[in-house]
C-alpha cells in the first residue's frame, strides 16, 4: 500500500479539523476551494466534496490548498480534479463562506458581506440561498453552533464556548440547544455525561442494524457488518454518555424498522431525537413524505422545498442523516438515475431500493 510522508505540515487554517472532517463526511461542496484533504494510504488529495469512497479518519490530513498538498508529496485525485477551477457560482459561494468563517465573532450585515465578495447584496442573497439551502444569516448561526459544540467537546466551560463561538449573548444559544444539541450544553460539554442511550441490534436483509435512543426518542439507526463496529460508532460523538444494550426498551422500535424491511408493515411515525439545522430538518421532513418504492432526485427534493437550485445542499443534508431508514434518504438519487452516495455504502442503498421495489410490485 502506498504511503506519503513529507516535511510540509498540514495547514490548520480557519476551520478546526473536526469541522473539516464533518464537511468531508457530508461531501459539502460549500467547502470546495477552502481546503483539500489528503489520504496517506493512497497518496492522493481531494476536494471535500469528492464522491470517492470515504477514507478512514486516521489516514486523513488537511491542507490549505493543492500546492501545499503537492509539496507534501500527494498527487491530485482524477475523480474530483481538485486543481480545476470552481464554477463561477461555486467560487462565489466559497469566497462568501470563507469570509463568513473568518468573521463569525462579528456582527456581519448582508451589505458588508456582498462588498467583501464583490457582488450586489440581492444577487448574493439569492445565489447563496439557492446553492446552500440557507441564507447567509442561517449559515452564520449554524457555524457558530458548530464552533460552540467543538469548544464544548474540547473542554471549554459553557460561557466561554458561547462567547468564543461568536454569540453576543447566551439567550440565543440556549434557545437553539434543544433542537440542535439534543441535550443541555453542560451535558454536551461532558461528552454526553449524564445522558443515557439505550440500543439494540439485529440481523436484516441489508446487514446488522442498530437502533439507539435517548429518553426523547431515536437518535441513531446504523447499518454495518458487526455489532462491535456499530456500537463503536455510537460512542464516538458522546464518549462519556452511558451507553448500554436495552432490548426491552428499544426492541419495539427496532422491530418496526426490521418489519418495514421485511414487508410485514409500513414504518410508523417514531419519536426522534436527531439534532440538525433548520434546513436539514426541512429536508428530512420531505424525505419522510416520499412513499416506499418511489425515488426522488436531489433536485426534485430541493424544488419541493421552494429552493430549486439547492440540490447540493439537499445532498449534504442527506449525508448528515443519522437515523437511516426512519428518515429514508436512500430514496433520493442523482438526476442521471445513478443511486449516488450513501452514509452506509452504495451497495446497501441499492439493496434498500431493490427491497422496496419488490414490495411495491408484490414480489
Amino acid at each position: 500500500m502506498n504511503t506519503v510522508s513529507g516535511s510540509v505540515k498540514p495547514n490548520q487554517g480557519m476551520l478546526p479539523d473536526d469541522d473539516r472532517w464533518r464537511a468531508v463526511q457530508q461531501r459539502d461542496r460549500r467547502r470546495d476551494g477552502q481546503f483539500v484533504l489528503a489520504v496517506r494510504t493512497t497518496g492522493i488529495y481531494c476536494r471535500p466534496s469528492c464522491p470517492a469512497r470515504m477514507p478512514n479518519r486516521e489516514n486523513v490530513s488537511f491542507f490549505a490548498d493543492a500546492d501545499a498538498a503537492e509539496q507534501a508529496g500527494f498527487r491530485a485525485c482524477r475523480r474530483c480534479t481538485p486543481r480545476s477551477p470552481l464554477a463561477p457560482r461555486e467560487a462565489m459561494i466559497a469566497r462568501a463562506t470563507a469570509w463568513l468563517d473568518a468573521h463569525l465573532e462579528e456582527r456581519v450585515t448582508l451589505a458588508r458581506l456582498a462588498q467583501a465578495v464583490g457582488v450586489s447584496p440581492g444577487h448574493l442573497q439569492r445565489t447563496f440561498t439557492e446553492v446552500t439551502g440557507v441564507s447567509p444569516r442561517q449559515y452564520v448561526a449554524a457555524r457558530r453552533l458548530q464552533g460552540a459544540k467543538s469548544r464544548l467537546r474540547h473542554g471549554d466551560d459553557v460561557t466561554t464556548a458561547i462567547y468564543a463561538a461568536g454569540y453576543g449573548s447566551s439567550s440565543r444559544f440556549y434557545a437553539q440547544t434543544r433542537n440542535m444539541l439534543g441535550m443541555t450544553p453542560s451535558s454536551y460539554r461532558r461528552g454526553g455525561a449524564g445522558m443515557t442511550i439505550g440500543f439494540a441490534t439485529a440481523e436484516s436483509a441489508i446487514g446488522r442494524v442498530l437502533v439507539a435512543a435517548t429518553a426523547r426518542g431515536i437518535c441513531a439507526v446504523s447499518i454495518g457488518e458487526d455489532d462491535a463496529a456499530l456500537q463503536s460508532s455510537l460512542t464516538a460523538e458522546f464518549p462519556q454518555a452511558t451507553i448500554r444494550r436495552d432490548d426491552d426498551a428499544i426492541r419495539p422500535w427496532l422491530d418496526s424498522v426490521l418489519a418495514s424491511l421485511q414487508n410485514r408493515t409500513l414504518l410508523p411515525t417514531l419519536p426522534l431525537d436527531a439534532p440538525g439545522t433548520p434546513f436539514q430538518r426541512q429536508v428530512w421532513n420531505a424525505l419522510q413524505a416520499i412513499p416506499a418504492g418511489e425515488r426522488r432526485t436531489y433536485g426534485e427534493v430541493a424544488a419541493s422545498l421552494g429552493k430549486p437550485d439547492a440540490a447540493r445542499a439537499v445532498a449534504s443534508a442527506c449525508a448528515a442523516n443519522s437515523v437511516a431508514i426512519v428518515i429514508p434518504c436512500h430514496r433520493v438519487v442523482r438526476a442521471d438515475g445513478e443511486t449516488g452516495g450513501y452514509r452506509w455504502g452504495a451497495e446497501r442503498k441499492q439493496a434498500l431500493l431493490a427491497l422496496e421495489g419488490d414490495r411495491v410490485m408484490g414480489c
